[in-house]
């Protein structure tokens, strides 16, 4: 075993070990089903929080932590130099505790003739600190340097001079480490960790685990078919989003661990076919509300006020929580009204001085206003749904009327895959002619990890479905042959040509493609190897090789039509606010599909077949 779960967080209570089993099957991405159920609560107190008795009732200034530790041992050690013995230990999971014995721990030495080191490759994708657990040694402290790094390369690399920081997250780092004890440093995003023991001077090193921080949620949806890439695929885009559900949903847990709203909708997406409704949506769209007080736009892009507005709607849908429209309904209805007064009469629109689709698109700035002006009928076809359902039929038809205004000016994509999915979206172009024309050619050429999820729906909309599985295969399956166990904030499979996994040394002559590429915000080791935009194609995979479409809002009548495209079988759950649809489509030897559907109480489903 090599996880253990924190003593502290009352909810393991006699089950922590089994817990620990099932959380071990998610965190590498097992290709079974996984059910991952909460452990139960200790039969006393349940999850009531029981403070020291010196706070008595003071509760004013205490925040319960909402997220789960547990501790995480290395799964290799990748690389070592100077004296390091019995290196082993540093791979075993021990108790956590401190002792005088030092049977089983690494010794460790500094000398005048160079520094002890080692780099540790916990195997996946990790969210959270690390901590120390040292025994005896020739100081009362060391002075030891911790390097928190996504790739091999990153947790070498130097910030001074470079494209490695601690923006956002302190990643590199000087501490002193006590003798006889325990520390705890960093919170980022990281899978490997290398030590450097600066001072001359020797310890034992008992542990050296990861503090696994995350939201201990159930997977309600699974998805397994014939293709285990595919598989792959959709639990690593299933991963990469639980690990930015913090305490609010995160853009990525190395940098930018913040609400970019609408960075967000292929979270929602994949959150809503795999956790289910889950409460840390609704926090962070009332915080992101908060935050951005009209007449400001959502992270001061009028873009991103658009994606609230999609967001809303499609979360309503699945899960038809009117309450929480209503909640928002004056924030809805003056965005609206925002929206309108830009707007004008002959279809052009002074919303904002700044035009944002993705990073990648920006250098294509006539292809970025088609796309920006496709968004916003998009937006606004999503908001007079909103209106409605809030009892405003004035608005629904003041966002038609917008629409109708932009419908006007329709503008080419400029041969923007980005712009012709969102305008194929939005019905602004033929689902089929955006295929042909612009998103089919060149395969995943001109992909991007955010908006590819948009260009997989309009080729889903066009029938598309064995070319959309193939673009999956080789532009999200690129980063798993290149070592990723979480997915990118961009991705170019030109990168891959000369370069070297995350997972090692990069070799000599080979690009490093975690150090040597990546633009704008993200060059270099800045680049973030988990972000939540990256995971479209889990949503994607659920919604439509299962074939769910949601035709009553909170799932009360469901339209299941399989896209096997060259698959054999798929199967999956799918989740409702009634319980999971349980889903299999395979494929007979005359090319037809037999489905088998069951839904909880609630659900009323119907069955298309389509091949």
């Amino acid at each position: 075993m090599t996880l253990r779960t924190d003593g502290m967080k009352k909810k393991f209570g006699l089950q922590c070990q089994a817990f620990a089993r099932m959380c071990m099957v998610v965190l590498v991405c097992s290709l079974t089903m996984v059910s991952c159920k909460k452990t139960a609560a200790p039969p006393a107190g349940g999850d009531k929080l029981y403070l020291p008795i010196a706070f008595g009732d003071d509760t004013l200034g205490i925040r319960r932590d909402e997220m789960t530790r547990v501790y995480v041992a290395p799964r290799r050690m990748v690389w070592s130099q100077g004296i390091v013995r019995d290196p082993a230990h540093l791979l075993d999971l021990d108790t956590g505790q401190a002792d005088l014995v030092n049977a089983s721990s690494s010794y460790i030495e500094t000398t005048g003739e160079g520094c002890a080191s080692v780099i540790l490759d916990y195997g996946r994708e990790l969210h959270g600190a690390l901590k120390l657990v040292v025994g005896s040694g020739s100081a009362a402290s060391f002075r030891m340097r911790v390097r928190l790094g996504e790739s091999v390369s990153e947790a070498c690399s130097e910030i001074a001079g470079g494209t490695a920081t601690n923006d956002h997250a302190t990643r590199d780092m000087v501490i002193a480490v006590p003798r006889y004890g325990q520390i705890e440093v960093g919170n980022s995003g990281f899978r490997f960790v290398r030590l450097d023991l600066l001072d001359e001077a020797s310890l034992y090193l008992k542990e050296a685990t990861a503090v696994l921080r995350y939201r201990n949620t159930p997977y309600v949806g699974t998805f397994r078919c014939s293709d285990d890439r595919l598989n792959d695929i959709w639990q690593t885009g299933a991963y990469t989003v639980q690990l930015n559900m913090q305490e609010y949903i995160w853009d990525g847990i190395k940098r930018d661990r913040l609400i970019w709203l609408g960075d967000m909708h292929p979270e929602t997406n994949t959150i809503s076919t795999v956790f289910g409704d889950v409460e840390s949506f609704y926090a962070s769209l009332d915080l992101a509300v908060r935050q951005y007080p009209l007449p400001s736009w959502f992270n001061g892009m009028s873009a991103y006020s658009m994606w609230y507005l999609i967001i809303q709607y499609d979360w309503y849908r699945h899960f038809g929580n009117l309450a929480f429209l209503r909640r928002h309904s004056d924030y809805i209805r003056g965005l609206v009204d925002l929206i309108d007064s830009r707007v004008g009469d002959d279809g052009s629109e002074h919303l904002a001085d700044g035009r944002f689709l993705d990073w990648p698109s920006s250098p294509n700035t006539a292809g970025v206003e088609a796309g920006y002006r496709a968004l916003l009928c998009w937006a606004m076809q999503d908001a007079a749904q909103l209106c409605r359902l809030l009892g405003d039929e004035a608005r629904a038809q003041t966002c038609g009327a917008i629409e109708r205004r932009l419908r006007q000016r329709v503008l080419p994509p400029n041969n923007l895959k980005q712009a012709a999915a969102l305008m194929a979206i939005a019905g602004l172009m033929d689902p089929e002619t955006a295929a042909r024309d612009y998103l089919l050619p060149g395969g995943p050429k001109g992909f991007s990890t955010f908006y590819g999820y948009y260009m997989l729906e309009a080729l889903a909309m066009a029938g598309h479905y064995a070319e959309a599985m193939d673009i999956i295969r080789q532009y999200w399956g690129g980063m798993l042959d290149m070592g990723a166990t979480t997915f990118w904030e961009d991705f170019d499979l030109d990168w891959t040509r000369n370069a070297g996994r995350i997972d090692a040394f990069v070799p000599e002559g080979k690009d490093d493609i975690h150090g040597d590429f990546g633009g704008y915000c993200y060059v270099g080791h800045r680049h973030s190897l988990c972000h939540g935009w990256a995971s479209g194609p889990t949503a994607w995979l659920s919604n439509h090789v299962l074939g769910v479409e949601i035709l009553e809002p909170g799932c009360r009548e469901v339209l299941i039509t399989p896209h096997l495209g060259d698959l054999q079988w798929a199967e999956g759950t799918y989740p409702t606010p009634y319980g999971p649809i349980h889903i299999r489509h395979e494929r007979r030897a005359d090319g037809t599909v037999k489905s088998t559907v069951k839904a909880p109480k609630g659900v009323k489903t119907r069955l298309a077949h389509n091949p």
